[in-house]
């Protein structure tokens, strides 16, 4: 077999066997077949695509490419939920407390920020002394024992992922449905959870800009994980504007802790209230006894517990938790104050993210450090606005980075639009 057959085979609009994906992809692995040939391969797919059973082959190729994660010493049903990628999407930190308190186990991995999009790891780890890389062991001990634990993604799982998202990266063929979904579901299959709810973001601040192509993607996904033997199903969610109205790295972590005391944001608290719900369902529980439960785990605060003592089976401070006074704080702040009147429909979510790396709240390139404590709070996100009112304050330990930030702010700002919903479509 010859990697030349495959590249030829695929711009000629061939299907190629399972055979040829799994060739490919561990030659690409173990070095034997260059960079030069899968990038001329990836274009090839680019504009040929993959039929249903080729992503499948591939998705399956990339799960098998390095370990898998054998849950299988956890006791319970083990759920996951998986986000496409947002700003201000803190819904990990709440969602995986309430579901630990409502009796599932949550074996969460997770990723760091890059580009726009926020990073649950690089929330967390504004905690001092929280530890993302455990154990195998002492992974499977804390979910055990608190019901949820999250960690960073280990290197030796799906190393093909890696390699083909940098090829993808660098040749324009990121946006592909075939190469999305093997490369998002070769890592979620690459863990033996027994359900997994996926979060398919939708809008400016979202992977899929349209709802057509957010729907496409989530029933390609979901259709993968169930043919691989996963119970999945999605949620179509809004990112057309920043969740919840923290965005960084502290503060939303912050933001998640009032939310597991009733006390978040509308669009945060009722989307994690979704969730979670959701995924009660898929683990056998009727729709109405689910909805009890979730509400349930945050009046009587045993969510917001269950989020204390992860963090301290993980080596954080708990005392965060109870005091969120301890999480760093900027050097600088400003208020950006509305230049017009009128009604605004929302703020241009990408844009918002944008800002947030000005100020030093995420990466441009992966080596890049980060400020846990810039950011940016919303005081406002639609509806009627007046002159000199604050839409929201910038953080940032770098005081020249917010008139940059402020700009970009401003130009954010959506003065005419629709009102769009928060839950677009649940695909069971």
């Amino acid at each position: 077999m010859r990697m030349y057959d495959l590249i030829k085979k695929k711009r000629d609009g061939g299907v190629l066997t399972d055979e040829e994906i799994k060739f490919f992809v561990d030659g690409f692995v173990k070095g034997e077949i260059p960079d030069y040939q899968v990038a001329a391969l990836l274009m090839a797919i680019y504009f040929e695509k993959l039929n249903s059973d080729e992503t499948l082959a591939l998705t399956l190729a990339i799960r098998d490419s390095g370990d898998t994660l054998d849950l299988s010493d956890i006791k319970g049903i083990k759920v996951d939920k998986h986000s496409t990628g947002g700003v201000g999407d803190k819904t990990t930190l709440v969602i995986a407390p309430i579901l630990a308190a409502c009796g599932l186990k949550v074996a969460k991995m997770s990723g760091r920020g890059l580009g726009h999009t926020g990073g649950t790891i690089d929330k967390l780890e504004a905690i001092k002394g929280f530890k993302t890389n455990i154990s195998r062991e002492q992974f499977i001990k804390v979910v055990n024992e608190v019901g949820v634990a999250v960690v960073g993604q280990s290197g030796d799982l799906t190393p093909a992922d890696k390699k083909i998202y940098a090829l993808r990266d660098v040749t324009a063929t990121v946006d592909d449905i075939s190469l999305i979904v093997s490369s998002i579901m070769g890592k979620k299959l690459a863990t033996d959870s027994d359900c997994l709810l996926l979060d398919v973001k939708v809008g400016s601040g979202a992977f899929m800009k349209s709802y057509a192509d957010a729907e496409k993607l989530a029933r390609v996904m979901v259709a993968i994980g169930n043919a691989a033997g996963k119970k999945t199903a999605a949620m179509i969610t809004d990112m057309d504007s920043p969740l919840g109205n923290a965005v960084g790295n502290s503060i939303e972590v912050v933001e998640a802790i009032n939310t597991l005391k009733g006390e978040g944001p509308r669009d945060l608290d009722a989307l994690c209230r979704a969730l979670s719900v959701q995924l009660l369902k898929m683990s056998g529980m009727v729709f109405v006894e689910a909805e009890e439960k979730v509400n349930d785990a945050i009046s009587n605060g045993k969510a917001l517990m269950k989020l204390k003592e992860m963090v301290s089976a993980q080596g954080g401070d708990a005392s965060f938790i109870d005091d969120v006074s301890l999480f760093p704080s900027a050097k600088y702040s400003l208020d950006v104050l509305s230049d017009r009147e009128g009604e605004f429909y929302g703020i241009d979510a990408e844009q918002v993210g944008l800002a947030s790396i000005t100020l030093g709240a995420g990466r441009v390139k992966k080596e890049d450090s980060i400020d846990h404590a810039a950011g940016i709070y919303f005081h406002k996100k639609n509806g009627k606005i007046n002159v000199g009112e604050r839409i929201c304050t910038l953080y940032s330990d770098n005081q020249s980075s917010l008139s940059a930030a402020e700009s970009i702010i401003k130009n954010a700002i959506r003065y005419s639009g629709e009102d769009r919903p928060l839950i677009w479509k649940v695909i069971e």
